[in-house]
């Protein structure tokens, strides 16, 4: 049983003057119309279908997508997912593991295409039948800043769990791996944290 959408307080209740003003439009849904619309969606897609908006998102997603590895159930994948939403990235790909927590998501995954890939190997077989560059993302020896870096406008941009970072493999895997610059005194931030701050700098370049 999937999880209900989460209500808001900012919400919208029934559209205003009852059934007999609904707009004739088959993007809104009549539930909502006529029940009211608390779900986290921008004022855009208020009293929309689920399916009306993913439709509409279809048609200006960005060309970058963002994959995670999942060797251990990482917690961080929900959070990176519902940011990936927010910057409308293509598609989220899910490395390893099939089964993740989408409760960080807080079901944008509804809204957000999601591919699963069994290892490194195959999602870098699926990265190079789509010409995507992989752009890997770690503080590992040899990363370039990515302020310093060039972040190509079709590509696959690729994250490593919380703890243990980027598998070898998948450091093999890429054309390039860059890293955040960080001023205090901890080696890594968080890996949704990362995630965010390299979909906002594609979307500041390309968007």
């Amino acid at each position: 049983m999937s999880e209900p959408e989460p209500e808001i307080p900012y919400g919208v209740g029934p559209w205003p003057g009852g059934q007999a003003e609904w707009p004739d439009d088959p993007r809104y849904d009549p539930e909502l119309l006529a029940g009211g619309d608390r779900r986290n969606v921008i004022d855009r897609y208020r009293y929309w279908s689920m399916d009306a908006i993913v439709a509409d998102l279809d048609t200006r997603r960005h060309p970058f997508h963002v994959a995670i590895e999942n060797w251990q159930h990482d917690m961080n994948i929900g959070s990176i997912v519902r940011s990936a939403n927010a910057f409308l990235a293509d598609t989220v790909h899910i490395v390893g593991k099939r089964r993740w927590n989408r409760r960080g998501a807080m079901v944008t995954d509804r809204y957000q295409h999601v591919m699963h890939h069994e290892d490194v190997a195959a999602f870098a077989a699926w990265a190079a039948a789509a010409s995507l560059p992989i752009i890997a993302i770690d503080n590992v020896p040899g990363s370039v800043p990515v302020i310093d870096a060039k972040l190509p406008e079709h590509c696959v941009l690729l994250f490593g769990q919380e703890g243990p970072g980027l598998s070898s493999e998948a450091v093999d895997a890429a054309a390039a791996v860059l890293e955040i610059t960080q001023y205090g005194s901890t080696r890594s931030i968080n890996a949704s944290a990362a995630a965010a701050v390299i979909m906002y700098e594609w979307c500041r370049r390309w968007a």
